[in-house]
């Protein structure tokens, strides 16, 4: 397999990788608002203690969730950042579908 066909690749994969991290992220942090919600709702309505508790253990997971994805994304980001460093070495990559969607991703992404 030629090194601009594995860059390629590579691309693909590592876009892929920021991409669903990223919207796994967007979905933790919905979650975590709702997760908010739904326990202030419980206190107000006074609701189980039990009720309460869990409601705040299932906010507690999500919210170490989120730093969970923030960490793993950050090592993507920064893996796709190095790829595309190493792909700007050959011009023929430069129009190429994979690498425009990588730069969009780390222009997206940006930490």
């Amino acid at each position: 397999m030629s090194d601009i066909a594995t860059l390629r690749r590579q691309l693909m994969i590592k876009t892929g990788v920021a991409s669903r991290l990223k919207k796994e992220l967007e979905m933790y942090q919905k979650e975590v608002v709702d997760q908010k919600l739904k326990k202030d709702k419980l206190i107000a309505d006074e609701a189980d203690d039990w009720d309460i508790k869990n409601a705040g253990k299932m906010l507690d997971e999500s919210e170490k969730m989120i730093k969970d994805t923030e960490t793993r994304l950050g090592k993507a980001y920064g893996d796709l950042k190095d790829l595309l460093v190493s792909a700007k070495q050959h011009p023929d990559l430069a129009q190429d579908e994979d690498y425009l969607k990588a730069e969009e991703m780390v222009e997206e992404t940006a930490l």
